[in-house]
């Protein structure tokens, strides 16, 4: 098993990495080392940097868009983007949805949608969770009834991120009552303006409003939005899950982080030294990159596999189990070194316009906010009980 990059590849990784340090926006970069949440302007700013480059969908095929990079290629380019300080731009429109469209879409419909997901004109949310219905997502109620040419919709769905924000919504919704609870759902797209839609925001731990609960009142659909074939949205769903868990390990991202606690944790004064010179801080450094480095060399072994054609299969569960769980860890670890510094946070404010000077070193910027934020992670995408399930039946055959 070679983990290894070929010189290939490293001249991948060095053009990457020259081309995001010239083309990546400095108030961009600034805003994401102060720890603070980028505003919409600006990823649709560096969405359309990347389209223009030409590298705005690594995964997609080259006939719709894409760049026909290897998995290697891919997990380069993620980490060169995370490392330099990029941000991560919303995952629902280039690896979600988009990917179910070209994959299981008709060509009026790729013509339609895939043009507006690769130019960032057009976003997206994703309406699976409901009420009653997250983990054991099979149990969803949302209905759509047939009527003439249009489907019928009523229901809602709730922590539907970003739908105060988006142009369309991809849903999961009930077709049929019949059989199986995952034979009777059906994959649909709806134009969030459409009449009979109301987005209601959820203020989450850390302040921010991120996500929603959205509600479908006699919601009328045409049934040209239907995607393939009415009753086996369960099978388009289990794909995009599996797309969703890819690259969730955030290498890249991580490493940026444990950067920016290196750099607190030296400037940081404990009892008259340096907090990096502490035998304490130093173990839990320590430990913690051990944890990053693991889970680096699982996802290069990962890679590997792929090369031989080894479809990720167990592997995803693992990998969002694993990485949750350190993104949680380190941002304990982020948090505890910040220390009273970590209080003062704008979740809680509106800071549109806002000229006030930070009251916080910039190096401990964001880190209450990651903390509370990062506590869904272990949930969202999956819960990591329900992974652990996967992992025991598949893996284990328990």
């Amino acid at each position: 098993m070679d983990l290894s990059f070929s010189p290939e590849e490293t001249a991948f990784r060095d053009e990457v990495r020259a081309w995001v340090a010239d083309a990546l926006p400095a108030d961009i970069k600034a805003a994401m080392e102060r720890g603070e949440k980028v505003k919409k302007d600006d990823l649709r700013r560096w969405h359309k940097i990347l389209h223009e480059k030409g590298w705005i969908a690594p995964a997609w095929p080259k006939e719709y868009g894409g760049t026909g990079w290897t998995a290697t290629q891919r997990y380069i380019f993620a980490n060169e983007m995370a490392l330099a300080g990029a941000p991560d731009l919303p995952a629902f429109g280039l690896k979600m949805v988009g990917p179910v469209i070209y994959t299981y879409g008709s060509e009026e419909q790729k013509r339609e949608y895939l043009p507006g997901i690769l130019n960032g004109d057009v976003w997206w949310c994703q309406g699976y969770s409901e009420p009653g219905s997250g983990s054991d997502l099979a149990s969803l109620k949302t209905k759509a009834v047939s009527d003439g040419d249009e489907y019928v919709v009523n229901g809602s769905k709730i922590w539907t991120t970003g739908a105060h924000e988006a142009d369309w919504i991809f849903c999961l919704v009930r077709t049929d009552d019949t059989g199986k609870k995952q034979e009777g759902i059906s994959f649909l797209l709806i134009d969030m303006k459409t009449p009979g839609i109301e987005v209601s925001p959820i203020i989450i731990i850390n302040g921010d409003h991120t996500v929603n609960q959205v509600f479908f009142n006699d919601v009328r659909v045409p049934k040209r939005n239907l995607i393939g074939k009415e009753n086996e949205g369960w099978t388009y769903a289990k794909f995009l899950l599996v797309n969703e868990r890819n690259g969730i390990a955030q290498i890249g991202a991580k490493k940026h982080t444990m950067a920016r606690i290196r750099k607190l944790a030296a400037s940081t004064q404990l009892n008259g030294h340096r907090l990096a010179d502490d035998p304490g801080y130093q173990r839990r450094l320590a430990e913690t990159e051990v944890a990053l480095m693991a889970l680096e060399y699982s996802e290069l072994r990962f890679l590997s596999g792929q090369k031989t054609d080894h479809a990720p299969g167990t592997e995803a569960n693992m990998m969002k189990v694993a990485a949750t769980q350190l993104q949680q860890s380190m941002s304990e670890l982020f948090i505890e070194i910040a220390g009273y510094y970590s209080y003062p946070f704008d979740g809680f404010r509106d800071t549109e316009g806002s000229n006030e000077p930070p009251v916080v070193p910039e190096d401990a910027g964001g880190a209450m906010h990651q903390f509370l934020y990062g506590r869904a992670s272990t949930i969202y995408g999956g819960s990591n009980e329900i992974q652990r399930d996967v992992i025991a039946k598949v893996l284990l055959s328990l």
